[in-house]
């Protein structure tokens, strides 16, 4: 108990130095509804900091579900439909963003990948549950031209992972419960320099279906042209 005593102590330490760091007005505008202007739906990491890694300083803006392999659905008695938490901001709080955000070497689509070629499920059952939702969009992405198996298996989940924000934001623009004028941003967080040497950058990847990197930056302002890198196509 005297090392989680510790750590519950951290904890407390931690959340005074944020209280005493808010200004007075901090929780203000949004104490009595939200209206986020996105959401995020980001893998469950204590990696992928997801309010921080937009640069927000302030409460209301990113909508931040988060689960294992940051998928955008969730199984139904045998039908897979939209996830409750990336739902209701669009439904209820006048959200029209929505960004799928992977990240460079993710355990759940290893495990996944893992799964796949023969192996075990990692364990236990509410995890497998979702790596188990993954195996299908990980054994689609080896069937297809876009995943380069001849390479290590660290470059081959890298590229599995940017399949997979692809594959999540065509279910989230397929569905009918996503409005047409949402728009779906595909992002890849990587802290691991697998996409360039700026470590902690979110590269987009997917604008509304577009997968192209080139296109993607003639959308873009020319300060954001090293944001849009790609390593699967």
């Amino acid at each position: 108990m005297g090392a989680t005593r510790t750590f519950l102590e951290e904890l407390l330490a931690g959340n005074q130095r944020h209280v005493e760091s808010l200004p007075e007005d901090y929780f203000s505008e949004v104490q009595t509804g939200q209206h986020p202007d996105t959401v995020a739906i980001c893998c469950s990491d204590s990696r992928v900091p997801q309010e921080h890694m937009w640069g927000v300083d302030h409460p209301g803006v990113v909508f931040t579900p988060s689960n294992i392999g940051n998928q955008v659905w969730d199984d139904d008695d045998g039908e897979r439909i939209v996830d409750g938490g990336v739902l209701y901001p669009i439904h209820h709080t006048d959200t029209d963003v929505a960004a799928v955000v992977g990240h460079t070497g993710c355990g759940a689509v290893t495990a996944a990948y893992r799964a796949a070629t023969g192996g075990e499920l990692p364990g236990p059952q509410g995890v497998d549950k979702w790596v188990e939702m993954l195996v299908p969009v990980v054994e689609k992405a080896i069937e297809s031209d876009l995943i380069d198996r001849e390479t290590d298996e660290t470059t081959v989940i890298n590229q599995l992972v940017e399949y997979n924000v692809d594959h999540q934001a065509e279910f989230l623009r397929e569905s009918a419960d996503v409005p047409d004028d949402v728009d779906v941003y595909g992002f890849v967080y990587d802290f691991q320099g697998v996409y360039g040497n700026e470590f902690g950058r979110a590269y987009l990847v997917n604008v509304n279906g577009e997968t192209d990197s080139g296109a993607i930056a003639e959308l873009l302002p020319d300060e954001f042209a090293t944001a849009t890198q790609s390593i699967l196509y």
